[in-house]
């Protein structure tokens, strides 16, 4: 193992024991004095950290440049897991695996050192980092709150949030997150003849919906893999904790994802259809899909370091880079080889750790003209 990956590694299992879920601010705070002591070692360099909406941000420029020509992007907010116990990695199989360590531990572990190396070899050098705690959910308060608040912008964005390592991500489809709810009366199990059980009705009518979006999938109107609108019924909730009584309530959160040309007004109006006027949708986080035009230089070293051709792909999730297209900033969305996202088994390969720090390494150099 070289001495990279070796240095890549410790970091990201060490950014991997810090639970910086959602639900553990202190936790997400602590994951970012972890990566400030890192680069307050680096001279010449402002940190700043931003706050909106309870969730931090940290933002490193070097001094004297508010735009730099370059920014590596990332964020450290992780899923929640039950078991406090998870957040801990194995090495195996040489991978890394552990919460968070392929969304996007691995990844800012990668970033970090860059961003340090990158400087220390370079003092002035015009590349930034910023690093959110809001991802997870939506980046309204983390890269939206940076970009129209605080005025940060770059010349180009580096993710390595989506896609794969010979996978560069050209188009991100759209997103909206909504919930539903329905209200009823509450009365006896035992006499279920008294009313309607406003709970069975949502499941029938989600099962309704779902139905919809599985037929979208069988349809032949869309060739490519999973190129089409999605539809995840991801809770269904009631504030009745009483066995034998009916629920007076009844709500369930829905995860839309759909590709040009729907859009989330469309998406919404669509959903409202099926369910039907007694139940109430409203929306949590949306945004249009995004085109990313990746750079061809960066693509061209992509090959050239790996040995295989590029592809350009498709993506089913959402990332960050939406909000820097908003504002027509190019982003290149790449990244190791990871897997098993959002589960307690996620991996991250070392190997293609350091394949990916040399990728941009390269393309860094080339850009800010260190390196012919």
């Amino acid at each position: 193992m070289s001495d990279l990956t070796q240095r890549l590694t410790a970091l990201t299992r060490d950014l991997i024991l810090i639970p910086s879920t959602d639900s553990r601010p202190a936790e997400r705070s602590h994951c970012f004095r972890f990566l400030r002591n890192h680069l307050e070692a680096i001279p010449n360099i402002r940190i700043e950290l931003p706050e909106s909406g309870g969730y931090t941000s940290l933002v490193a420029l070097p001094e004297g440049i508010d735009k730099p020509k370059i920014l590596l992007c990332g964020h450290l907010d992780v899923i929640d897991h039950p078991d406090p116990d998870s957040f801990r990695s194995i090495i195996e199989d040489g991978r890394i695996i552990g919460p968070g360590a392929g969304d996007m531990k691995g990844a800012d572990a990668i970033m970090l050192e860059l961003f340090c190396r990158m400087h220390e070899q370079h003092p002035g050098i015009s590349l930034g980092l910023a690093i959110t705690s809001d991802e997870e959910r939506g980046g309204e308060h983390g890269v939206r709150f940076l970009l129209e608040e605080t005025g940060l912008r770059a010349g180009i964005v580096i993710i390595p949030d989506g896609g794969s390592l010979n996978d560069l991500v050209i188009e991100e489809k759209g997103i909206v997150h909504a919930r539903v709810e329905g209200k009823g009366n509450s009365f006896h199990a035992a006499r279920p003849w008294l009313g309607q059980n406003i709970l069975r009705h949502l499941a029938d009518r989600l099962s309704l919906l779902a139905q919809h979006f599985d037929d979208l999938r069988s349809a032949d109107i869309f060739p490519e893999d999973h190129w089409y609108p999605t539809c995840s019924i991801t809770r269904i909730t009631t504030s009745n904790d009483t066995v034998n009584c009916i629920p007076e309530d009844a709500s369930a959160t829905l995860d839309l994802r759909f590709p040009p040309p729907e859009t989330p007004e469309g998406m919404l109006v669509r959903v409202r259809e099926i369910l039907g006027p007694d139940l109430v949708v409203t929306e949590i986080v949306s945004a249009d899909a995004t085109h990313l035009a990746p750079d061809p230089e960066f693509a061209a070293i992509t090959a050239e370091i790996t040995g295989n051709p590029v592809k350009m792909v498709k993506a089913s999730g959402g990332s960050d880079a939406r909000f820097f297209r908003a504002r027509d900033i190019p982003v290149l969305l790449s990244r190791p080889l990871v897997g098993k996202l959002h589960a307690t088994e996620e991996w991250i390969d070392m190997a293609s750790m350091e394949t990916y720090y040399r990728i941009c390494e390269t393309f860094i150099r080339r850009r800010l003209g260190f390196l012919d």
